[in-house]
């Protein structure tokens, strides 16, 4: 089964489980840190008339959101760089770097259960940077694109939850092989973490 599937699988019975723990109030804020596994979707595109693949990436993620009215709030996730292997035709040719904040706009829905399911759409901005390739001087241009979000916080204490997080991000870009455009590598990944949040 893949990331994916085991993610889509543990938020829909933490969602059926039960509600919300303690509804968030207008000026809380909450700052999270976990683990984050970026998995591109299995198409990347063409590049220079071969089929692209973008590998997949763990690391630690941080949130940070605002609530500006209850249960509503704006989140924005960081992380530290992921890395990621480029391959065409089945051969890896290079690999590259990248950080993907991403602001978005959270609803949190409440009742009197542990259980706290969101749901969330914004925009991510993609920077890729440290691309390396024996064939030359490669370049992925920067991506601004849709961000979808969808997740469960499970209380383990009055101010503290463990976080189950899915999200979609668009992410499509221009690829340069020493200044010349090859084609355009389509990542569009799905985004799984877990994460331990507390409210301030």
């Amino acid at each position: 089964m893949s990331i994916k599937s085991i993610s889509i699988c543990a938020i829909s019975a933490l969602a059926l489980a039960g509600g919300a723990a303690v509804a968030q109030q207008a000026g809380d804020w909450t700052l999270g840190v976990g683990i984050g596994h970026v998995n591109p979707k299995s198409n990347n595109g063409t590049l220079a008339t071969l089929p692209a693949s973008i590998g997949s990436s763990t690391r630690p993620i941080l949130t940070a959101e605002y609530f500006i009215r209850d249960n509503l709030g704006i989140e924005l996730l960081a992380a530290v760089p992921f890395r990621h292997s480029i391959s065409l035709g089945g051969v890896q040719v290079g690999t590259t770097k990248h950080l993907p904040p991403t602001v978005s706009l959270n609803y949190h829905f409440s009742n009197d259960s542990a259980i706290t399911p969101f749901l969330g759409a914004g925009i991510n901005y993609t920077s890729f940077f440290s691309t390396r390739s024996p064939l030359g001087n490669l370049k992925i241009k920067d991506s601004w694109g849709l961000a979808l979000n969808a997740g469960v916080d499970f209380a383990v204490s009055e101010r503290s939850a463990i976080r189950a997080n899915l999200r979609y991000i668009n992410i499509q870009s221009d690829v340069l092989l020493d200044g010349t455009n090859i084609g355009k590598t389509k990542i569009d990944p799905w985004v799984a973490s877990i994460s331990y949040v507390h409210r301030f």
